[in-house]
């Protein structure tokens, strides 16, 4: 184990400590790995890179401060949002390493506030810092410590294989901008489990790239597990897309609780992403006062608005920007206080979505909510209030065991581009 305090670190939150913390890691990267501690304390820094089979640990009442400059955040080329581009270093980062992490039970607390600030009023020349962002590394474990006050994205691994992210709590104010919780992007074999995640945007989030991304770059997200988790305050409890032009697959979310979110299970993509979202299975989840326990949505607008291509509710050549989704299975969903729609899905009407399940799928309807909330972020699309399950282009609809409570209009609400399983 290799003190910080051996190499100068000071750990008074004033002193800027990041030379001597880099150099404990560098130290233990030059043995050939080892455990960097980071001991009680108040230790400011700005970025830091991890080295091979290097681990931080933070111990009980630690708490690594992320500087509030933006000089100790160097430019660096890096993915942002579904694309290589240039964006300030991460508060903790590394790439192409293996057997690395972090562990707590101690904190880090990004002192994100002045970046809202910078962002919200355009002050910015590059994308914020991450929290958390390793990129091409194997063998990742985040472990039993807590993150707040992120500038942006809290923990973001990109085409990572082998990532254990456990027992971490994630609190991010719920105005602070696009600071989500968990957003792995174009890896395999993730494990997400027994975390708290109360954030600004998403909770959770599967990212696979986007149609700006260069060929060599794109992956897929897959063989992906949440289990055990509390997720609160965001945008979406778990969310898959809108970057998904890598494809997303395998992914399997199980015994979570959602509080407050503004819809549970997210999935979204529009004409121009291509990529193929498939085999996804949510189960045991309750969700308490969010908009809709489920939402999918192949006319996400963000990024896009008044885009007649995107907006369009007709037929639209097949291409390779085509998004695609196919085997979706939710079952043993209990919801309460939802107050837009029971569910809502909508797919193309030239590529609908194929295989919905929906099985034992409870929803209580809120006894009132605000008239002009809209179903979902696009154009065109309805405005709703205590609506039931709401469907649009799908192709093999199969609905077992459903109950809807204190609904408006219709419980089921579906046209001629539905079609159900096995008729």
């Amino acid at each position: 184990m290799i003190d910080i305090r051996h190499f100068g670190a000071v750990g008074d939150g004033i002193t800027l400590d990041t030379i001597a913390i880099q150099k404990a890691i560098d130290s233990a990267t030059e043995q050939g790995g080892g455990t960097v501690l980071i001991p009680p304390g108040r230790w400011l820094t700005g970025a830091l890179c991890l080295g091979n089979h290097t681990q931080l640990f933070l111990d009980a009442g630690a708490m690594l401060l992320g500087s509030r400059n933006k000089e100790d955040y160097p430019v660096m080329t890096a993915r942002w949002e579904g694309r290589t581009q240039q964006c300030h270093s991460p508060l903790i980062g590394g790439n192409g390493l293996s057997d690395v992490g972090i562990r707590g039970p101690g904190a880090i607390d990004g002192q994100g506030e002045p970046w809202w600030l910078w962002f919200k009023e355009g002050q910015l020349d590059f994308p914020r810092p991450r929290l958390v962002s390793l990129t091409d590394c194997r063998n990742v474990v985040l472990e039993d410590f807590t993150a707040i006050n992120s500038p942006s994205w809290t923990i973001n691994p990109v085409r990572c294989r082998g990532v254990s992210i456990r027992g971490i709590s994630i609190l991010n104010p719920p105005d602070s901008p696009n600071t989500d919780g968990i957003n792995p992007d174009s890896c395999s074999v993730v494990r997400i489990s027994d975390c708290f995640v109360s954030v600004g945007d998403d909770c959770i989030t599967i990212k696979a790239g986007t149609e700006l991304e260069s060929d060599h770059l794109k992956a897929p997200c897959e063989d992906i597990t949440i289990a055990n988790c509390v997720l609160e305050k965001g945008h979406g409890g778990v969310v898959i897309g809108s970057e998904m032009s890598g494809g997303i697959r395998n992914i399997a979310i199980t015994n979570c609780i959602f509080k407050g979110t503004d819809r549970g299970i997210r999935i979204k993509s529009r004409r121009g992403r291509g990529g193929m979202v498939e085999d996804i299975i949510a189960s045991n989840l309750v969700m308490v006062d969010v908009l809709s326990p489920l939402t999918v949505n192949l006319y996400y607008g963000c990024g896009a608005w008044g885009d007649e291509v995107v907006s369009d509710k007709g037929y639209r050549p097949v291409g390779a920007g085509t998004p695609r989704i196919r085997n979706l299975s939710f079952s043993g969903i209990r919801a309460r206080g939802a107050r837009v729609a029971a569910a809502f899905i909508y797919g193309l009407p030239e590529m609908p979505v194929v295989n919905v399940s929906l099985r034992d799928y409870s929803v209580s309807m809120a006894e009132g909510c605000d008239e002009n909330i809209p179903a979902e972020m696009a154009d065109g699309l309805p405005d709703m209030c205590r609506h039931g399950i709401w469907v649009r282009n799908v192709e093999g609809l199969s609905l077992s065991n459903i109950h809807i409570e204190g609904f408006a209009g219709e419980a089921i609400d579906i046209d001629a581009s539905v079609s159900l399983a096995g008729s």
